[in-house]
């Protein structure tokens, strides 16, 4: 019953982090000039790494992904594992 419970908060929280990741793309992100060196975008990345890994495992892939973006880094095609 326990686990059930710590299950069903993780898929709300998972939930709400992707609404917000869509919020920022929708609101936010058009006003920003293009400047992403990946493909898919980090925003997307982020997206589908907390959809299929958790909030955790997601979440660090995430930051880790993020942290590469800066003119040093080359960027290009870097899916989600």
């Amino acid at each position: 019953m326990l686990n059930t419970f710590f299950k069903n908060c993780s898929n709300i929280l998972k939930k709400i982090i992707v609404i917000l990741i869509r919020i920022y793309r929708a609101m936010i992100s058009p006003y920003l000039p293009g400047q992403c060196r990946f493909t898919p975008t980090c925003s997307h990345y982020s997206e589908e790494a907390i959809t299929k890994y958790g909030i955790i495992k997601g979440g660090f892939l995430s930051i880790k992904r993020v942290s590469k973006c800066h003119p040093l880094h080359p960027g290009g095609y870097d899916p989600v594992p």
